[in-house]
């Protein structure tokens, strides 16, 4: 018996609560995933887990086992890694990933390809879905998302922040008048956003936080669609900052109600399970801090003209 696998199989059994999900993890079979479980439990002469047609408990014994069996496994991943670094392999292998649209046509996609340049025996899937995916039926590896609080249930590495403007076009702004103050913004077309934001904005000034009661013609649930309506003057829309930098450089948008910040999210890499990780997942994860980081590029130049809060 492989008792590390035996090992792996029952971790991921009893966070999961299923074999079946745990098999998919594995991507192993149900019948592969209770023969480890037998071949562990006979091994360690106890009975780890109690099995109905509902649910899993771990039985005393399991629960004993459980944290005994993570920090083997813990070690394991240790020792790996440091003899991995010594002998200085470059990532392999298929990386299956997904993130917003929007972030994807702007910023990921270039990364990817200047990963894959750099590590050529990499493969990259790309999955740009306006949804929160489960990464463990979709068998995605890493999610890059961005909000203010990533799931507790996942793993969460934080790799950047997310700024965004309240911005509109010159045309715009010169039919309708330029908002002064939040409360202007009643009379405008605020362009709205299906997940943030979607009938009240939160503004921050000077430590205070404002909430405005917004709405218009155009609501979506992805900010590239919102861009595009934007740049046809239909409105005033919130947009992140790593969309509208050349916009707002080039003149062809124009940042609105500049005093005020807006809230900023966290950019997080996310993913299913700490153990097992593999090289790649760990190695473009270190590629993509690295170039975002706290202070990415398309927030850095001009400062005048993108208030950085």
């Amino acid at each position: 018996m492989d008792r590390l696998t035996a090992m792996t199989v029952f971790v991921e059994v009893a966070e999961r609560g299923s074999m079946t999900a745990a098999a998919d993890a594995l991507d192993m079979s149900r019948a592969m995933v209770t023969r480890y479980l037998t071949e562990l439990e006979g091994w360690l002469g106890a009975r780890l887990l109690h099995r109905t047609t509902r649910r899993i408990n771990l039985t005393f014994a399991g629960e004993q086992a459980l944290e005994r069996c993570r920090r083997l496994l813990e070690l394991g991943e240790d020792l790996q890694s440091a003899v991995g670094e010594s002998t200085d392999a470059s990532p392999r292998g298929q990386l299956r990933i997904t993130c917003s649209t929007s972030f994807g046509q702007s910023q990921l996609a270039v990364a990817v390809a200047d990963y894959i340049a750099r590590f050529p025996g990499v493969r990259v899937d790309m999955l740009m879905v306006d949804r929160t995916v489960n990464l463990i039926e979709e068998r995605i590896d890493l999610a890059i998302r961005i909000t203010h609080e990533p799931d507790p249930g996942l793993i969460a590495r934080r790799l950047s922040v997310c700024r965004s403007l309240l911005c509109a076009t010159p045309a715009y702004l010169a039919a309708r008048g330029t908002p002064q103050r939040p409360e202007d913004l009643l009379r405008h077309d605020c362009l709205t956003h299906h997940f943030v934001g979607k009938s009240l904005w939160q503004l921050r000034r000077n430590g205070r936080d404002i909430a405005v009661a917004v709405g218009g013609s155009i609501s979506a649930n992805e900010a590239s669609v919102l861009l595009q309506a934007v740049r046809a003057d239909a409105g005033i829309a919130m947009l992140p900052t790593y969309q509208l930098a050349p916009l707002i450089r080039s003149g062809e948008l124009i940042p609105v109600l500049p005093d005020y910040e807006v809230p900023p999210m966290g950019i997080y890499g996310v993913y299913a399970s700490r153990r097992q990780m593999p090289t790649l997942v760990r190695s473009f994860l270190d590629f993509l801090g690295e170039r975002f980081g706290e202070a990415p590029d398309w927030d850095r130049e001009p400062p005048s003209v993108l208030p950085l809060g």
